[in-house]
């Protein structure tokens, strides 16, 4: 008799992945994806090791030409932020080309585009940040997401069964 697994139950996201900004893909159409490194201190890094992040509300804005993450909420962990001052919400610098810049700078400009971030992940020993030029999406395009979404649900039941 087999063992069975034991399913995690950790909210923690898989792999290599620190936290996923799920609200996004619902809100807005992506147009376009970058990848960004994060200018971090010591005491985010050991929180985002431990997964306490949150991007649901979180934007870029391009001020001076440079890239800051706003809105991001990296919870301080008790134990290793006990002599500085944390402040979870600060805007974090991102690290792009000056031509990467331009270009999303150039983008946003234009009426109902903005920029977003996806995902904070892992590459190697550093966080890097998936950002997207997005624009919104009406309401009658939300509910056709919704309902391709329960299709694909049904569809995979369906084929389950049928196995």
């Amino acid at each position: 008799m087999r063992a069975m697994a034991k399913k995690s139950t950790s909210k923690k996201p898989s792999g290599n992945t620190i936290a996923l900004n799920k609200r996004a893909k619902f809100e807005y159409h992506i147009e376009q994806r970058f990848e960004a490194g994060v200018q971090l201190t010591g005491w985010e890094v050991k929180s985002l090791r431990a997964g306490r992040a949150n991007l649901t509300d979180s934007y870029v804005l391009i001020r001076n030409g440079e890239a800051q993450l706003v809105g991001a909420h990296i919870s301080p962990l008790l134990t290793a932020s006990t002599h500085v001052v944390c402040e979870p919400m600060r805007p974090r610098k991102l690290l792009l080309h000056k031509k990467e810049i331009a270009k999303l700078f150039a983008a946003s400009t234009q009426k109902g585009h903005t920029i977003v971030a996806l995902a904070l992940y892992w590459k190697g020993p550093h966080v890097k940040c998936e950002i997207a030029l997005v624009k919104g999406k009406q309401l009658h395009d939300k509910r056709a997401t919704e309902k391709q979404r329960d299709w694909d649900k049904q569809k995979h039941r369906i084929l389950m069964k049928a196995r």
